[in-house]
């Protein structure tokens, strides 16, 4: 054995003061106890945390944005945290239309400095999500219409594999690898250190609105949403968030890429229903926008919280709209609820087997989540999520992998579908011993024994 490799960047140990701010993730429900975190300053302390822990036989753990939304992705007890959050060099060449983004920047900050530059980039609803995590399972945007996934948007990376070895994955590197990481979830096929991104030029104008009305015409609202959201110009991003009852929030916005007039008149068949409380439009300059949508947020959350996700092909009957109401007059509390983006456009242009990603013939995606503070509430929200999403199974296809749940079982297909194979053959290639593996990992594809058994 050659020398043992040192751990490279900045190290955290359990008994050092860092440690317990070092732990903290943005779903407290996440948290646990790695015996070691290295925050790495370049992909080189990347490798050198990789080859270490292979060494010492430690679990390895990979983490940007501190956002993984269930237990075990992002740390594990007596693992090796390997976190990228300090590395968040930005470099834009706009002759050539790329960005090369390091994978600790955080999407706020990044869609925002981009705008400022005139650059139209794929942004969420949190500013506080690490680029590195969100990019490689899909990355559903408001501007998904427009733009694609932030996946659709990768062209290159540069990824620390099993070995500690950097490698380049683009279409003449590794495509194999590229294939993969646009689509096939975090923290499966080594850790990215960064990404190049196709960009585009920003509109000039934008407009924005938000609507909200009375808890109780969810039933009217929803219909309508799901029937108009994903056939609108597809310059129109929209969600819809409803809370529980006891909160009593029924809220559509949406972005437009466009002016503001054009955005009104498309816009009337939801303002035209029930009797909303509220409607807002103004039209803005994208830094605004994204603020809008965006606005800056706490890192950590202080209330436990349990996810599931799903894709809809298909128009929703009212009993899967029953199924959605029940959930949310028994949830409690702001944090919990529903949420739908509508999908279509660029989106649903790539074929399926182009990239890792699969859901592309949806008309919007749906999550639901139960959040809690007391301890003794846990089961009781685990269950009401895992209960809705068994209601509305004969209705919806698939989960999205950034929004993981651990109730599901094959995982696989509902994460992947048809390219789940496909992917365990990339993990067998460029992984063969699973050494990235945590609970719902791509397992690497079975090595054929073609030997005869007499």
């Amino acid at each position: 054995m050659n020398q043992k490799t040192e751990l490279t960047g900045t190290v955290i140990y359990p008994n050092d003061p860092e440690y317990k701010q070092a732990r903290m993730n943005w779903n407290p429900f996440t948290n646990a106890f790695p015996i070691v975190f290295v925050f790495a300053q370049q992909k080189e302390d990347v490798a050198n945390a990789v080859k270490w822990a292979r060494e010492n036989n430690v679990p390895i753990r990979m983490r940007s944005g501190r956002h993984a939304l269930a237990k075990d992705f992002s740390q594990k007890n007596g693992g090796i945290v390997i976190d990228t959050s300090q590395m968040r060099n930005v470099r834009l060449d706009k002759t050539q239309g790329i960005a090369t983004v390091e994978a600790g920047i955080r999407v706020g900050p990044l869609v925002k400095m981009l705008a400022l530059e005139g650059i139209l980039a794929p942004f969420g609803d949190s500013s506080t999500v690490g680029i590195g995590g969100i990019s490689t399972g899909g990355g559903i945007t408001v501007i998904q219409r427009t733009t694609g996934l932030i996946s659709d948007n990768i062209l290159a990376a540069t990824v620390v594999d099993a070995n500690g070895k950097i490698l380049h994955a683009s279409e003449n590197e590794n495509p194999d690898l590229l294939w993969a990481i646009r689509g096939g979830g975090g923290g499966n096929f080594g850790i990215i250190t960064s990404y190049t991104f196709k960009i585009r030029p920003a509109p000039f104008q934008v407009g924005i609105f938000q609507i909200i009305w009375p808890w109780e015409q969810l039933e009217r609202v929803i219909d309508v949403w799901q029937r108009w959201s994903p056939t609108v110009d597809e310059r129109l991003g929209t969600i819809l968030e409803i809370t529980p009852k006891t909160d009593g929030l029924l809220r559509s916005q949406g972005i437009f890429l466009g002016p503001k007039a054009e955005m009104e008149n498309l816009i009337t068949t939801l303002t035209d229903v029930g009797s909303p409380i509220k409607v807002f439009i103004d039209e803005v300059t994208l830094p605004e926008a994204i603020e809008f949508w965006a606005p800056a947020e706490s890192l950590f959350d202080t209330q436990n919280t349990s996810w599931s996700s799903t894709w809809v092909e298909q128009i929703l009957p009212p009993e899967a709209i029953e199924a959605i109401r029940s959930f949310l007059e028994k949830a409690k509390g702001s944090e919990s609820g529903f949420f739908f983006l509508n999908s279509g456009g660029a989106m649903n242009r790539v074929p399926p087997q182009d990239t890792a990603f699969f859901w592309r013939n949806t008309k919007y995606y749906m999550e639901w989540n139960a959040a809690w503070t007391e301890e003794s509430e846990t089961q009781k929200n685990i269950k009401l999520v895992e209960q809705t999403r068994i209601q509305l199974q004969p209705f919806v296809t698939g989960s999205y992998v950034n929004v993981p749940d651990l109730n599901i079982k094959n995982y696989g297909q509902e994460y992947y579908g048809d390219n789940f194979a496909r992917l365990q053959k990339v993990k067998a290639q460029y992984d063969p011993e699973n050494v990235f593996n945590f609970v719902q990992s791509i397992p690497p594809a079975p090595v054929c024994d073609h030997r005869h058994k007499n």
